[in-house]
């Protein structure tokens, strides 16, 4: 394992990043998430797809761009 290599997750307070456990990091996604969707998403939220993605996990991004997130801003690298 590399000397730089994060093993536990971080969480951004007042400028600074501190660790976390799982738990409060993935409720701080979600919050982010939740105040994304209260606000203009066609200005606070956009998704972007790699190419070497399956057309699964592609579709999945697109859907919860669309349907979760309310956006259609989603683009992906396919056409390169």
């Amino acid at each position: 394992m590399s000397r730089g290599r994060l093993t536990t997750p971080l969480i951004r307070s007042g400028g600074t990043l501190h660790p976390a456990t799982w738990d409060e990091a993935l409720d701080a996604a979600a919050d982010g998430f939740q105040r994304a969707r209260q606000s203009d998403t066609t200005q606070s939220f956009g998704m972007f797809s790699c190419s070497k993605a399956s057309n699964e996990m592609n579709f999945l991004a697109q859907k919860f761009a669309r349907q979760v997130m309310r956006s259609n801003n989603i683009d992906s690298c396919n056409r390169t």
